[in-house]
């Protein structure tokens, strides 16, 4: 049964997903302050936007949508192919708290609202979320509806991309004994926040690479993050290089995924380089990364029209529309 929304929130995921087949192929690059920790320390303001502009204007001429950031994306995104959706983050990097008990901080001034007047498709949010957190997962879940609610007012799709950790200082994220618990975790997020309004959610991988190569496994997990979502996801790749990204992403797609959201396993190498090099690095390397990702998910992605409609079109529709 699929769920019935606005024109303007599906207008806003045909913005952002491939052509008829309706799957996303998302270029990803909204990063902030591991942004600059991956520069050298005097790059300028002005260079660090300008770096943006020439990766997302280069990657933007293939990818279904680019997500950015308003703090160095207002140029990117005006520079980067019309054809392209734009998704903006509206949340600060990091997060306030604890290591253990991780709250969202909003970008000051910025609001859904001025993210629709400034011609963007949709909106992305990112939140710590461990669901064994119980209160804070309950806390959390309703900040997520006022995002919704805020969202959806001004008939934007909202993307949210809920990232695990560990609730005990000594097991980290990266260790064996949280990779024990990670599909679980990854699982029970899913199936908690497709509930609360959202409309894709932006998932990592289920299972931990160092630690299991199964495929096997990585597909049983896809197929239970699946079943437990009854809202599109795609995959987003966390940072991992292009060698490990691209069989999750077929894993993923074959397995109920809607497509990928993906940044630094396309360009990450990119982003220092002398500008001649960089340029050549795009148009070749990561253009080539980003179509091999493009084309899995036309092969192999579900579409997210499988579980959205749009509002019945009346001769006078618009007379009671928002």
């Amino acid at each position: 049964m699929t769920i019935e929304i606005t024109a303007g929130r599906y207008r806003g995921l045909k913005m952002t997903s491939l052509g008829e087949a309706d799957i996303f192929g998302i270029l990803a690059f909204d990063q902030r302050g591991s942004y600059r920790r991956m520069m050298p320390d005097n790059t300028s303001y002005q260079q660090l936007v300008q770096v943006k502009v020439e990766i997302i204007s280069e990657l933007a001429k293939d990818a279904s949508a680019v997500l950015t950031d308003p703090i160095y994306g207002l140029s990117p995104a005006m520079h980067m192919n019309g054809k392209a959706g734009l998704l903006m983050a509206l949340e600060k990097s990091g997060y306030s708290g604890d290591s253990t008990y991780r709250k969202v901080e909003f970008i000051d001034s910025w609001t859904p609202e001025k993210i629709r007047k400034m011609g963007a498709s949709a909106a992305k949010l990112l939140v710590y979320y461990n669901p064994q957190a119980e209160t804070l997962a309950d806390e959390l879940d309703e900040m997520i509806r006022q995002v919704v609610r805020d969202c959806h007012a001004w008939d934007l799709p909202l993307f949210l991309e809920p990232l695990s950790y560990s609730l005990d200082a000594n097991i980290p994220k990266n260790s064996p004994e949280f990779a024990q618990q990670r599909a679980d975790i990854v699982v029970e997020t899913a199936r908690r926040l497709s509930q609360t309004g959202i409309d894709i959610l932006k998932m990592e991988f289920p299972v931990d690479l160092q630690f299991n190569q199964d495929h096997d496994e990585w597909r049983k997990q896809c197929e239970r993050l699946s079943a437990a979502s009854s809202i599109p996801w795609v995959l987003l790749s966390a940072g991992v290089d292009f060698e490990e990204f691209e069989p999750q992403v077929l894993i993923a797609c074959e397995s109920g995924a809607s497509g990928f959201l993906a940044g630094r396993a396309i360009w990450k190498e990119g982003a220092a380089m002398p500008t001649d090099e960089r340029q050549a690095f795009l148009t070749g390397t990561a253009t080539d990364r980003l179509r091999k990702l493009i084309r899995i998910a036309q092969e192999k992605a579900r579409p997210w029209t499988d579980f959205y409609n749009m509002q019945p079109s009346t001769e006078n529709w618009y007379a009671t529309y928002g």
